[in-house]
């Protein structure tokens, strides 16, 4: 019997509940067949058998899988749009405890960078964000606190010196921004998607998504939202049907819920 890619992703969909149909192939089975000949493994079955038998090749193939780039601050410029104008409007609209999503969340850069931004407008006893990613690895080490320099480069100044310490070579985020974060696992793809959100935050994640699978998770992300909520994407990605979703578009990167 020959064991095809369509044989390993109907066996890694019963494993990990992850749908790679939902991911661009050629570009996903890249990466999976990299990682299959780094360990002179030969053939998907015999890698399917290591999957459901060693429990840290398991781990390590899901961590590979789910795509985990991330640092606190990315383009520092829509952040800053985000603090002169979004933070303002929200809290405007809707008072002083917003809901707030941090989806596909990685190593925790995005919801700790949206828990220092809102600071700026809130006490932080007011700040509360829901934060989830389909890999426990990475939530793991969010749960951590401790970021390289380079991941921290875009945090302004003032914030960097009131809640970062040096710890060697790293930096350890404060106890009290890491509070104000609840980590949940979460699979875009397949779990429900909480209700009445007033911010959603998911950046550069759904561009290894295919365009169908795009589709249905800014459809949810809609139902998602309370009406006036706003969704912030990544720079390297635009919702093209945005209108016929069924938002209004306040700027490259922010869509509203009406």
């Amino acid at each position: 019997m020959t064991y095809d890619y369509e044989y390993f992703k109907r066996e890694v969909l019963a494993l990990t509940a992850i749908d790679l149909n939902c991911y661009k192939e050629k570009q996903m089975k890249r990466r999976i067949d990299t990682l299959i000949a780094k360990h002179k493994i030969e053939g998907y079955d015999k890698y399917v058998h290591g999957l459901k038998t060693d429990k840290v090749l398991f781990e390590e193939f899901v961590n590979y899988i789910t795509i985990n780039v991330s640092e606190f601050y990315r383009n520092p410029e829509q952040w800053e749009l985000m603090d002169k104008e979004m933070i303002p409007e929200l809290i405007g609209k809707f008072g002083r405890n917003l809901k707030v999503w941090s989806a596909a969340c990685s190593t925790g850069d995005e919801p700790y960078s949206l828990v220092m931004a809102l600071s700026k407008h809130l006490p932080l006893s007011n700040i509360r964000i829901l934060a989830t990613d389909l890999d426990k690895q990475v939530i793991a080490k969010a749960k951590l606190g401790l970021y390289s320099a380079k991941s921290i480069a875009a945090v302004p100044a003032d914030l960097k010196n009131k809640y970062f310490a040096q710890v060697g070579s790293s930096y350890k985020i404060s106890n009290e921004i890491m509070s104000r974060v609840e980590f949940k696992e979460h699979n875009l793809l397949k779990d429900p998607y909480p209700a009445e959100y007033h911010l959603i935050v998911c950046r550069n994640v759904l561009i290894y998504f295919t365009e169908e699978a795009k589709r249905e998770v800014f459809r949810k992300y809609y139902r998602a939202l309370a009406r006036g909520g706003v969704l912030f994407i990544g720079s390297t990605e635009q919702i093209i049907d945005y209108k016929e979703i069924g938002f209004e578009r306040k700027n490259s990167f922010f869509y509203q819920k009406p």
